[in-house]
């Protein structure tokens, strides 16, 4: 009988923990991790064994800015983020879990959020939500045969619609009676007790509902007043858990109640990670205020991150169907229409025209998107001579105002208009610099949402290839040691969950990556079928990386391959609750 399960030989070992790397040898049995070795395990000890020669040997990474909540239900191999070694997703991100409100309800302020679209997502929560608490949740996470383990948040939206009904809670003249108050606080102790992290909340009001009853209001976090948030802080301070935040990118000042919550002044601090720290192409400053912020918070006294994207933030689009639009009173004028032809009319109609161009002339108001179309950048067009082409340079060819080109294309091509542009991070100086910053989190694909718009499935290779790349040059960011805790150990021990190491008695959540293949384009456009939803998604797939993955103890990926018993075995992952 063997001795072990897995045995993984001669790779290059990564703790987790930022220590220094060597050459070790692991022993796994009965999903964890038994032996550490220095010298080579012989092979007839492993039921499995890998040699990991010239392969570098990493915990499972963290992902903890996800949108898989609706996936997760038919499709829990969540497969793709799985092949690309992330062993931990974080739900309930932007205050949209799905623990507690109604199944239209739940689809409704996620899917036009998340831009998964609806017709998709009501269907599977018509047929397979039975729960209508976090506790129920729970129970259904870990009766599903998992891929990784599923850490949650409980969305601030989600809570308040599951007391008030959506239309209550959208509603800016309701404020919720002392009783509703008290049964929200009721139902966030329950997600606490059970091992939900914390709690997520929403202040940028360009996130819209979906549907037809309350269509194009503002998430209904949006809607609460700072007193009832610092209701629940209290209780989230009091338990050492989480808050995660959205401030209103309108209202940069809006920040600083984020800030005074997370500090520990007169008392314990309140954990606050906030969306997101960006060096954007529209507003430079905001990168330097970020840190600033930040600092300040943490030395008095604060326990405070920003959330930190590692790579360049790439932004698709279909005609106008992009949440870039949403920032700006034209662009929402048109987005809030649902009939096309309507919305066509519109965009035809001079005065709102000559408002769009005032929008997209200002410059200096806050604002996510640099508002250039000269750097934006057409992919797909009927008309396939200007693929390839950013807007700017057709409409100066065709002697017109670079607005009425791209509302002329609109309305002509519709979603078949494919174009795109990098709003941030997109000086690679700069960006070294920034996931150095100790008040950050490596953090913020939005992994699960913006199937179309945005793909960040790789974020942790990203990570490392950006790291290495600076090591090759000369001027090293950190040390390969030091990015693997950012993707790992950090991230775990932050949050509070047992993962991100693989230490002898950690459960053996593992990756064994081929560093040569960090060298390939990990940004470029690839599309797989979303599984169990009949769509295609765009996705990163970055072949000749990571080679396998082990989730509590088993191979979930074997010489690059998604195992066949991924999602439809349990065993694999389960939901960790917070330590």
């Amino acid at each position: 009988m063997s001795q072990f399960d897995i045995v993984i030989n001669g790779g290059r070992y990564f703790d987790g923990s930022g220590a220094p790397s060597a050459i070790r040898h692991l022993g796994v049995r009965d999903g964890k991790v038994v032996l550490v070795s220095a010298d080579p395990i012989d092979p007839s000890q492993a039921s499995t064994l890998i040699d990991a020669t010239g392969k570098w040997v990493t915990p499972g990474f963290l992902d903890t800015h996800t949108h898989y909540d609706a996936e997760l239900i038919v499709a829990p191999s969540l497969s793709e983020p799985v092949r690309h070694g992330v062993a931990t997703v974080l739900v309930g991100s932007c205050s949209l879990s799905m623990g507690c409100s109604p199944a239209e309800d739940a689809s409704d302020i996620f899917t036009r959020v998340e831009t998964v679209p609806r017709e998709k997502v009501l269907p599977i929560l018509q047929q397979h939500k039975t729960w209508s608490n976090p506790l129920e949740w729970v129970e259904f996470i870990r009766q599903q045969p998992m891929g990784p383990n599923v850490i949650s948040l409980l969305g601030h939206s989600d809570l308040r619609v599951g007391v008030m009904g959506l239309h209550r809670a959208t509603d800016r003249a309701v404020v919720p009676t002392e009783s509703e108050l008290q049964q929200m606080e009721d139902i966030l102790a329950t997600a606490l007790n059970v091992g939900f992290l914390g709690l997520s909340t929403m202040c940028l009001k360009w996130d819209k509902i979906d549907g037809d009853r309350e269509w194009s209001k503002s998430l209904p976090s949006t809607y609460a007043r700072w007193k009832e948030i610092r209701r629940f802080n209290r209780m989230l301070r009091q338990r050492g858990r989480v808050h995660q935040g959205a401030p209103n990118a309108a209202n940069p000042l809006q920040i600083t109640q984020y800030l005074q919550q997370a500090l520990g002044l007169f008392g314990k601090p309140l954990k606050t990670t906030l969306i997101s720290m960006l060096d954007l192409k529209g507003n430079q400053s905001l990168q330097m205020m970020a840190r600033l912020a930040a600092w300040s918070a943490n030395l008095l006294g604060g326990n405070f991150r920003w959330q930190l994207l590692p790579t360049p933030f790439a932004i698709y689009a279909d005609g106008m169907d992009v949440v870039l639009f949403e920032e700006f009173g034209a662009g929402e004028m048109a987005l809030d229409l649902k009939n096309q032809i309507e919305r066509n009319a519109l965009l035809q109609d001079e005065s709102y025209r000559r408002n769009f161009r005032k929008f997209y002339a200002q410059k200096l108001s806050p604002r996510v998107w640099q508002r250039d179309f000269g750097d934006a950048v057409i992919l797909n067009c009927p008309d396939s001579s200007i693929i390839g082409r950013n807007f700017a340079e057709v409409a100066n060819e065709r002697g017109v105002h670079v607005v009425d080109l791209f509302l002329d294309m609109v309305v002509k091509y519709g979603r078949a208009l494919r174009w795109f542009t990098v709003i941030g991070n997109h000086r690679k100086d700069r960006l070294r610099k920034m996931i150095n910053n100790p008040n950050t989190l490596i953090t913020f694909s939005d992994a699960g949402a913006h199937i179309r718009n945005m793909a960040f499935y790789n974020l942790p290779l990203r990570m490392l290839k950006l790291v290495q790349e600076s090591i090759d040059e000369g001027q090293p960011a950190m040390t390969i040691e030091q990015a693997v805790h950012r993707l790992t150990g950090e991230q775990a021990d932050w949050f509070g969950v047992d993962a991100g190491y693989i230490r002898v008695g950690d459960r053996a959540d593992i990756v064994v990556l081929d560093p040569n293949g960090l060298q390939q384009d990990m940004e470029q456009e690839t599309w797989a079928e979303m599984q169990n939803f009949g769509i295609q998604r765009m996705v990163n797939r970055v072949p000749g990386c990571v080679e396998q993955v082990i989730i509590n103890g088993k191979l979930a990926v074997a010489d690059q391959q998604v195992v066949p018993e991924l999602g439809q075995q349990r065993g694999f992952g389960t939901f960790l609750p917070a330590r």
